[in-house]
């Protein structure tokens, strides 16, 4: 384990999200002080953190308040040394109903993140993107130079968030890294992504209603994911960079969802859902990942196979299958 993180005050906004709950658990873990900062509700619901071990959350210092606020993420900056940027809307089909809400989340919401971190002088910002902006592949493996394409709102908030990042670096030397995880999976992860939406509907009914089965992704395991975070903060000299996080190995849906009724023992038989089919021309049809950049600069390897991860996916579902609306569209 890494000396790194002793001692040192970290924030991770998107705390509540699925992926933020296992960094901050991975951070915890390494001896950082983390400071969990969440959306606020009147239920005190830190989301997905909730499900994180007792002895964990313990440890943290959850704050809730919302990431346009800019008042909200100074005071939340303020005292840190790394700050881990993972707060955002990230769903697809809610990006077409609430295109405003989006961009203003994502946008705004990233810039009031990267002007608390010029201004407080943190040692290390970590900016998360996503796969969704490359758009459908041009060409094969994606490397962090292929075009970016708004072929969603969201894509293109998260487009818009990923370049000022980048202005912010070459602007005022913000020590930002910006990481581009490509579909992560894992414990935790709500029936909004393929992968749990068919786990739970596989464990429970006999027919299981999805999107597109053409399309192919390229699926990272939440796990590797969160340690390529952890190495974009530890390792010196990457200021500046976009990095991807990928396996470099895709896969079709539909022989996905094959490999996930074959693991679940379901015999249930896959309808195609009109509603959850994204317009023609917003589709992404292809993404896979070219991980040659994070191999060579962080030293990230993904370790985790995607049936290895499936298997403990399928598992942790089977145990909090309680916690799913099995079979509704959660977008």
């Amino acid at each position: 384990m890494s000396t790194y993180w002793q001692g040192k005050k970290v924030l991770v906004t998107g705390a509540g999200g699925f992926i933020g709950s296992h960094l901050v658990e991975r951070l915890v873990a390494e001896g950082a002080h983390v400071c969990a900062f969440v959306r606020y509700n009147s239920r005190g619901d830190a989301g997905q953190l909730r499900l994180a071990p007792r002895e964990i959350l313990q440890q943290v210092q959850i704050v809730a308040g919302d990431i346009r606020d800019p008042d909200a993420i100074n005071k939340a900056v303020a005292g840190c040394q790394v700050v881990f940027h993972l707060g955002a809307l990230i769903s697809i089909p809610y990006s077409y109903q609430h295109p405003f809400e989006v961009a203003e989340v994502n946008v705004m919401g990233t810039l009031n993140v990267l002007m608390a971190c010029n201004k407080l002088n943190v040692e290390r910002l970590i900016h998360t993107s996503t796969s969704e902006v490359y758009g459908t592949a041009l060409r094969v493996p994606i490397d962090e130079t292929h075009p970016l394409q708004g072929q969603s709102p969201y894509s293109a908030s998260k487009i818009g968030a990923d370049k000022l990042a980048e202005s912010f670096y070459c602007a005022y030397s913000l020590p930002v890294v910006t990481v581009r995880p490509f579909n992560t999976f894992g414990p935790r992860q709500s029936a909004r992504a393929v992968i749990p939406a068919t786990i739970t509907q596989a464990l429970a009914q006999p027919v299981i209603h999805l999107g597109n089965l053409e399309t192919t992704r390229d699926f990272t395991y939440v796990d590797d994911t969160v340690d390529g975070f952890v190495k974009a903060a530890e390792t010196p000299g990457v200021e500046g960079k976009t990095i991807n996080l990928g396996t470099g190995s895709e896969i079709k849906i539909g022989s996905l969802v094959e490999k996930i009724i074959h693991l679940t023992g379901s015999s249930a038989h896959i309808e195609v859902d009109p509603a959850r089919l994204r317009p023609t021309d917003s589709e992404v049809q292809r993404l896979l990942s070219n991980n040659a950049l994070a191999r060579a600069t962080l030293g990230w390897v993904p370790r985790t196979s995607l049936g290895d991860g499936l298997k403990k996916t399928v598992n942790w579902i089977k145990d909090h299958l309680h916690l799913y609306q099995i079979g509704s569209y959660e977008f």
